[in-house]
């Protein structure tokens, strides 16, 4: 527990600590009905890759549990994975698993634990498959600078998108990747731009007010760089600059959020790995803007 006890001796944000005391009431009645066994329904992959809950991973059974509302336990919010066709990192896995599963369980307890969302412990993976897909209105997409799509996957996600579902996609880098990641979006989108949203969007502001778009680096890349101020990965021309883009739907809703060149992803599931990295990166803009758009997606 020593990574989840650091978080809570350090979370000092003004806003989080309203939050606390906006829903301390709700969060107590809500506790009163967080008994029994009964569990959200999982509508994700069932082919055996992933457990259901990660947590019957032997290494992530530290990681905080609680229990959903035992009258409704489908009116829960999920972070969902979409599991996407890509290359592979470093050889091993594909792109699409990048900082799984520390990085949702890790964000599902600070989205359970700062706000009145009942959130769902576990999480879950779904393949661009309409009947996984449209049980989950929002939905996290990883590393997609390798990505493809067949134009029948495309159509899928243009629908689910269309139809009011979220997409929110991080950490890829560089001109190269956003290339390849831009043709994928052509094929969902050949009608529509990502347009640049800017710091007086709503999105920046709608729990935590940020008075930057940061750029959060990877916990290995903060570190080597922390002397310099170099917060980009360097291997990858075109990668200095943070960019927050949004394909919108025709009543100018975002559907699809689009984080280049930062890694929320990493701000969340490094939070312990080292105390200046979460006081810089984690505490003041990973966590606060993960929560931003969660909340955006859940309200448009």
């Amino acid at each position: 527990m020593q990574k989840f006890s650091r978080l809570r001796r350090n979370w000092r944000t003004v806003a989080g600590c309203l939050l606390l005391v906006v829903f301390s009431l709700t969060a107590l009645a809500q506790d009163s009905l967080r008994t029994g066994n009964v569990r959200a329904t999982y509508f994700g992959i069932r082919d055996g890759s992933v457990p259901e809950d990660p947590r019957d991973f032997g290494r992530y059974t530290y990681f905080p549990n609680w229990g959903v509302n035992q009258e409704l336990p489908n009116d829960t919010f999920c972070f969902a994975r979409l599991r996407y066709n890509s290359g592979s990192w470093m050889g091993r896995n594909q792109k699409w698993r990048t900082d799984y599963p520390d990085s949702e369980l890790n964000f599902s307890y600070r989205l359970q634990q700062l706000t009145s969302l009942e959130v769902d412990p576990r999480g879950a993976i779904v393949d661009i498959d309409p009947e996984q897909m449209r049980h989950y209105p929002f939905i996290y997409m990883i590393e997609p600078g390798d990505i493809w799509i067949t134009d029948d996957e495309a159509k899928i996600m243009r629908d689910y998108m269309l139809n009011g579902g979220f997409i929110m996609v991080d950490d890829f880098w560089g001109a190269y990747e956003w290339k390849n990641f831009y043709r994928a979006v052509k094929q969902m989108f050949p009608d529509r731009e990502p347009v640049e949203l800017e710091l007086d969007h709503p999105i920046f502001h709608m729990v935590f007010d940020l008075d930057m778009k940061p750029q959060i680096p990877a916990v290995g890349i903060a570190i080597r760089g922390r002397e310099s101020g170099i917060t980009y990965e360097w291997n990858k021309p075109g990668s200095q600059t943070p960019h927050y883009r949004a394909i919108l739907d025709d009543d100018g809703r975002i559907c699809m959020m689009i984080c280049f060149n930062t890694d929320l992803g990493d701000g969340w599931e490094e939070e312990g790995t080292d105390p200046w990295f979460f006081e810089t990166f984690s505490e003041p803009y990973a966590y606060p803007l993960g929560i931003n758009i969660v909340f955006y997606a859940l309200t448009h």
